[in-house]
């Protein structure tokens, strides 16, 4: 994973890191007919100890602070300023870093933006968790997992100091932020926009993906997403698939929907083509299996299903007893753990169960599993992977 990650990135290893600049000056103000106008225009770009020009690439790092026997491990970041005036949209992937498609979609974003035309500006951070991505896990070092951790403290654990360098030298630089993951541990998610549709620039966002459904939640408290919001840059999540692996088929459907959002935006010219535009969920429920075994599923991802429909078959594979897991709620199977050894408790499948605006009422980031936007992440992971914060 190492020399390929190298070879890939250009990466070595470095001492130091670069210090955050001031808040740049107020941008002007964005004429109000302008589909951009909901966020904030760019201005002078200066990130990371450098100045962007209009109508420039140019590759930065960052550097956690954290560094390991006295190096620092600098973290490729993209910006693309443009020539003329728009927001700054920020692209993260593999905040956990076993979580490859993310990678793939703005590597292919990137590429595809010609500079020079381009209005406002583009940051990317492909491979925000670069150590994970190293050893394979989603956790840093410490094992905690850093999508937990924001916007973090500069004098708490490893994992906050780590959240708070990226969330300040970074993250606040950016008008809008689309943060791209995958299900978890064996889990797999059909492509949506996960997002809090009580904030109107946010549910302004959604708008712009094509069609690609969107599940509303406020997500888990101290995830990238939540954080940018309370600090009042519009954020969503977009999910994609299942992590150590790049699957074609969803990298297509995210660098599409992204290079859609842009389009919307004002923000490029390319424009991209969707069929029928999918649905807007304001609740989801996972379903948990209630005996150990092997689960074998009967539905696919993405598949509508009725209440009652059968859904898989946990099947022990000493008595060769069989249990059977039926859907408790009519929807949409919009994330599911793949075939595998299963113990009581495992969540499923989640399934969309509201299209109706009356759910947005509801806080989506509670625990409760009808409104829940968590992908089980904590729960299901080890306890020797997630020690509490400290």
């Amino acid at each position: 994973m190492i020399w390929f990650a190298a070879a890939l990135l250009g990466i070595s290893l470095l001492p130091s890191a670069f210090a955050a600049d001031p808040p740049a000056a107020a941008p002007p103000e964005a004429d109000a007919a302008s589909p951009s106008a909901a966020f904030k225009q760019k201005g002078r770009l200066r990130l990371l100890g450098a100045e962007v020009a209009p109508g420039t690439r140019k590759r930065l790092n960052w550097t956690s602070g954290t560094p390991i026997e006295g190096f620092a491990v600098p973290v490729p970041v993209i910006v693309l300023n443009g020539t003329g005036p728009g927001p700054v949209i920020c692209l993260t992937g593999a905040v956990h870093g076993d979580e490859l498609n993310g990678i793939e979609v703005i590597r292919r974003v990137l590429d595809d933006i010609q500079v020079d035309e381009l209005n406002g500006a583009v940051i990317g951070v492909p491979i925000v968790n670069l150590q994970g991505f190293y050893r394979g896990t989603r956790y840093l070092p410490d094992r905690r997992d850093l999508n937990r951790y924001f916007p973090g403290n500069a004098k708490g654990s490893a994992a906050t100091r780590t959240a708070y360098s990226f969330f300040t030298e970074v993250i606040r630089h950016c008008s809008a932020l689309i943060d791209l993951h995958t299900g978890s541990l064996n889990r797999t998610n059909l492509p949506q926009v996960r997002a809090d549709l009580r904030t109107p620039a946010v549910a302004r966002m959604t708008q712009g993906f094509g069609a690609t459904v969107v599940l509303h939640g406020a997500g888990d408290a101290h995830s990238l997403r939540r954080a940018a919001n309370e600090a009042g840059i519009p954020s969503v999540t977009f999910e994609m698939g299942e992590p150590m692996r790049v699957q074609p088929e969803q990298v297509e459907h995210g660098a599409k929907a992204v290079e859609t959002l842009l389009y919307s935006l004002g923000m490029t010219k390319q424009r991209r083509y969707w069929g029928d535009p999918e649905a807007v969920y304001y609740a989801s429920k996972w379903v948990r299996v209630d005996h150990g075994g092997i689960l074998f599923s009967d539905v696919a991802l993405g598949e509508r299903v009725s209440e009652g429909e059968l859904l898989g078959v946990v099947t022990d594979p000493i008595s060769n007893q069989q249990h059977r897991i039926y859907a408790p709620k009519s929807g949409r199977i919009l994330g599911m753990a793949l075939n595998q050894v299963v113990l009581p408790g495992f969540a499923a499948y989640r399934i969309g169960t509201s299209t109706s605006k009356a759910g947005i009422q509801k806080d989506a980031g509670s625990s409760d599993d009808e409104t829940s936007d968590s992908s089980d992440d904590e729960e299901e992971a080890p306890a020797a992977e997630g020690p509490p914060r400290g």
